[in-house]
C-alpha cells in the first residue's frame, strides 16, 4: 500500500492524477502537464515511484524511454477531489 506523500509532492501527484487517471503516461506527458523544468519532474516521478505511488515500465517502441501509471486508482481517485493550493 502507498504511504502519505510529502506536500510538495502530493500536489504535483493530484496535477498529474487529474489529466492521467490510472492511464499510461511518458515523461515528456508528465513535463507538459507539470509546470517544471525537466530535472524536477525526474526527481517527482522518481520519487513517486520509490514512494510506491507509480508503476514503471519499458515503452515497447523506444525500450530507453519509460511509461508511468499510477497504482493505486480507487485511493486516487478520492484524492483527486481535494483542492490542494
Amino acid at each position: 500500500m502507498p504511504i502519505y506523500l510529502p506536500k510538495w509532492l502530493l500536489r504535483r501527484c493530484i496535477v498529474m492524477w487529474k489529466k492521467y487517471g490510472g492511464k499510461k503516461f511518458s515523461f515528456e506527458d508528465a513535463s507538459t502537464v507539470l509546470e517544471d523544468d525537466s530535472r524536477m519532474v525526474a526527481i517527482i516521478l522518481s520519487e513517486l515511484r520509490k514512494y510506491g505511488w507509480l508503476h514503471v515500465e519499458s515503452d515497447p517502441s523506444n525500450p530507453r524511454k519509460k511509461l508511468y501509471q499510477f497504482k493505486d486508482s480507487v485511493m486516487l481517485e478520492q484524492m483527486s477531489k481535494i483542492e490542494v493550493t
